[in-house]
């Protein structure tokens, strides 16, 4: 290296080491005074016009794949005695079956301690759906996106891509359902109506939590469902798949009112107290390929353009 090279990259490294200074410092203030945390996890929302008396707020949004964090949130109010009611805020085109169903057994549970009320965001459909089937109550914006009462599964077919390339493949299987789903053959005639078995079953546990959730028959839940047909919120009200017209703040007042509250309560959440080198080795990527492409295989209670 030339000693004129080296002030160059003295340089360098030193505006490397101020930089990543000074996100560690601006981490640590986020860290020490941006989550209002109390210890266990508790985030002050709002705070606005409060009237003191809080309510818990969890948050659905997204495609569901993995329910852990919300279902963690959910228990952990259920046992908390520091508030009445809950809001929960769904924001979801839905996702993958079991954690959908996961998310919805949860706020059951909560909903047999609390008062709990559904504000859904511009899309709540299939499993964002089946989960509000669970509240006590379920405020919908009236240009919102609802509905979707189904399933759905999905199958990517590549073999004859490998064919026309010259790529195959050797599979050495137990039985003739092993492989079913494969990319690298063709769906048969059985493996569909194997699958089709599936999705019925799903669909009927589908129609049974809208029943229960809107004290209506299945058969009725069925004839709402209309194929897996989308409402647009004020559509949803007048067939009785929501209760009310609203923003997020109608659903709190309607909460607020529900446990007997005068005034704006604070929203509560129940946040996860990340560590500094968490945040600040935390990566996000925009996924470029095809929803499907990037999504898991098996069952959904999905509105598969909201992906």
């Amino acid at each position: 290296m030339s000693r004129d090279q080296r002030p160059r990259h003295a340089v360098l490294w030193g505006l490397l080491l101020l930089l990543f200074l000074s996100s560690v410092f601006v981490l640590s203030l986020l860290s020490l005074f941006g989550g209002g945390g109390d210890g266990d996890g508790a985030k002050l929302i709002s705070r606005s016009f409060s009237s003191g008396d809080t309510l818990g707020l969890v948050r659905i949004e997204g495609v569901i794949i993995d329910g852990t964090d919300v279902v963690r949130q959910l228990d952990e109010w259920a046992e908390d005695e520091s508030t009445p009611g809950v809001l929960i805020r769904i924001v979801s085109p839905g996702g993958v079956v079991a954690p959908s169903q996961e998310i919805y057994d949860a706020v059951k549970r909560l909903a047999e301690k609390k008062k709990v009320v559904c504000s859904f965001g511009h899309v709540a459909a299939s499993g964002g759906y089946y989960i509000g089937a669970a509240c006590e109550k379920i405020v919908a914006a009236p240009g919102g996106i609802t509905g979707s009462i189904g399933v759905i599964m999905m199958f990517n077919t590549l073999y004859e891509l490998w064919d026309k390339i010259g790529v195959g493949s050797v599979v050495i299987k137990s039985g003739a359902f092993k492989d079913t789903g494969s990319p690298d053959r063709p769906f048969t005639d059985e493996d569909r109506a194997l699958m089709q078995g599936m999705v019925d079953d799903i669909y009927r546990q589908f129609l049974e939590a809208v029943a229960a959730g809107r004290k209506i028959t299945v058969e009725k839940a069925r004839e709402l469902s209309a194929g897996g047909r989308i409402y647009s919120g004020a559509q949803a009200l007048e067939v009785g798949l929501v209760d009310e017209m609203g923003d997020q703040r109608r659903a709190v007042k309607i909460l607020a009112e529900m446990v007997g509250y005068e005034g704006e309560p604070d929203l509560v959440e129940k946040t996860k107290q990340e560590g500094l080198f968490e945040r600040l080795m935390e990566e996000k990527f925009e996924v470029l390929t095809p929803a499907r492409f990037s999504l898991p295989a098996g069952a959904y209670f999905l509105w598969e353009p909201g992906v």
